[in-house]
């Protein structure tokens, strides 16, 4: 149970972390892309809270990629990634909070 838990904590702190990053990016806007992105989606109706934590599904993606990759960080991609927002990724859906 105990692994349970911390892998909870683990996805917690990976989650606060990867939001924390965004924001350092919309306050030094650097990409600009991430002050646009977010300009959009709260046009389009998304609360700020949740347009910075689709922001950050797409820096995890990006992240994850560089990872499994071995290969540095795609600058171009990940703007591109930002300006497609709401659309995820891969064409992957949002997922439910439910």
């Amino acid at each position: 149970m105990s692994e349970t838990h911390d892998y909870e904590n683990d996805e917690a702190f990976a989650e606060a972390t990867l939001i924390q990053a965004i924001e350092n990016q919309l306050e030094a806007n650097d990409p600009p892309a991430a002050q646009a992105t977010l300009n959009k989606l709260t046009l389009v109706g998304y609360p700020r809270e949740e347009s910075v934590r689709l922001m950050a599904l797409v820096l995890a993606h990006e992240i994850r990629a560089m990872l499994s990759e071995n290969r540095p960080f795609d600058g171009e991609w990940y703007d591109q990634a930002l300006r497609a927002l709401p659309e995820l990724p891969g064409g992957a859906e949002e997922e439910s909070e439910a």
